[in-house]
C-alpha cells in the first residue's frame, strides 16, 4: 500500500496576477479619453475654417465706422460723453465724433473775348447787306476772279456775318462783314473800318487771296471745320 506524497495539494492554485492573459476588452476611462481628444480636434479645425471663411466672403462684417450709427438718446442715456471704468484703475472717455462736409467753390472761367474785356462795344448804325455785296460784286471782278468766286463769297459771308457790318461776336470778338479777329485787323484797310463797308469788304478779300488764293478755297475749308 502506497503511501500519499507529503506536501501535495489537490485543491487548485490560482495563477498570479503577472500570469494573466491581457488580452480582454480595455477599460472603459481609455475610450472615453480618446472620445474626448477627438472631439476637441474637431472642434479646433470647424472653428479655424470658419473663422477663415467668414475673413475671406466679407473681412468687413459687422464693422460699421459712422458718426450717426447711433442716435443721440438712443445710447448711453443721451449723454454726449460717457466713462468707463477699467480695472477700477483707468477711465476711457467715449464721444460721438462729428464732421463737416462743404461744398467745392466753383471756378468761374474769365471770357475768351478780349475785346469784351476792353470795354469795346460794336458801334449804333443801320446795316445794308444789298449794297455791301454790291460793292464786293465789283471788288471781286477787279481782281480777275470769275463769278464762282463771287457766288463762295456770298455764301461764305453771309454764314459768318449775314453781310452785316457791324456784325459782333461778343464771345470771341470777332467783328464786321468778314469776321476779322479782333476786328481792329481792319485798321490796315482804312481808319472807318467799324462803319465802313467798303473798308471791310477789300481788308476781307486781302485776307482771303493772301491765305486760300480765292473765296471758293476760304468756303471750302469753312466747310470742313467750321471757320475761315
Amino acid at each position: 500500500m502506497r503511501q500519499p506524497s507529503i506536501g501535495r495539494s489537490t485543491t487548485p492554485v490560482a495563477a498570479p496576477a503577472a500570469a494573466r492573459s491581457t488580452s480582454g476588452p480595455a477599460p472603459r476611462t481609455s475610450a472615453r479619453s480618446a472620445v474626448k481628444q477627438g472631439a476637441t480636434v474637431v472642434f479646433a479645425f470647424v472653428a479655424s475654417v470658419s473663422f477663415l471663411l467668414v475673413n475671406v466672403v466679407d473681412p468687413f462684417s459687422g464693422a460699421t465706422a459712422s458718426p450717426d450709427f447711433a442716435k443721440r438718446g438712443e445710447r448711453f442715456g443721451g449723454a454726449e460723453v460717457q466713462a468707463f471704468d477699467v480695472d477700477g484703475e483707468y477711465t476711457i472717455d467715449v464721444s460721438k465724433e462729428g464732421y463737416v462736409v462743404e461744398k467745392k467753390p466753383e471756378v468761374k472761367l474769365a471770357p475768351a473775348s478780349t475785346s469784351a474785356s476792353s470795354g469795346w462795344a460794336p458801334p449804333a448804325i443801320t446795316p445794308d447787306p444789298g449794297s455791301a455785296q454790291a460793292y464786293a460784286a465789283g471788288a471781286v471782278a477787279a481782281r480777275g476772279w470769275p463769278s464762282t468766286e463771287f457766288d463762295c463769297l456770298v455764301a461764305l459771308w453771309s454764314k459768318e456775318s449775314g453781310w452785316r457790318v457791324n456784325a459782333y461776336n461778343a464771345s470771341s470778338g470777332a467783328y464786321g462783314i468778314p469776321q476779322a479777329l479782333p476786328g481792329s485787323k481792319m485798321a490796315t484797310a482804312g481808319a472807318d473800318w467799324e462803319t465802313n463797308a467798303a473798308t471791310q469788304i477789300e481788308w476781307g478779300l486781302g485776307y482771303i487771296q493772301g491765305r486760300y488764293a480765292a473765296p471758293c478755297g476760304a468756303w471750302a475749308h469753312s466747310q470742313d471745320v467750321g471757320w475761315y
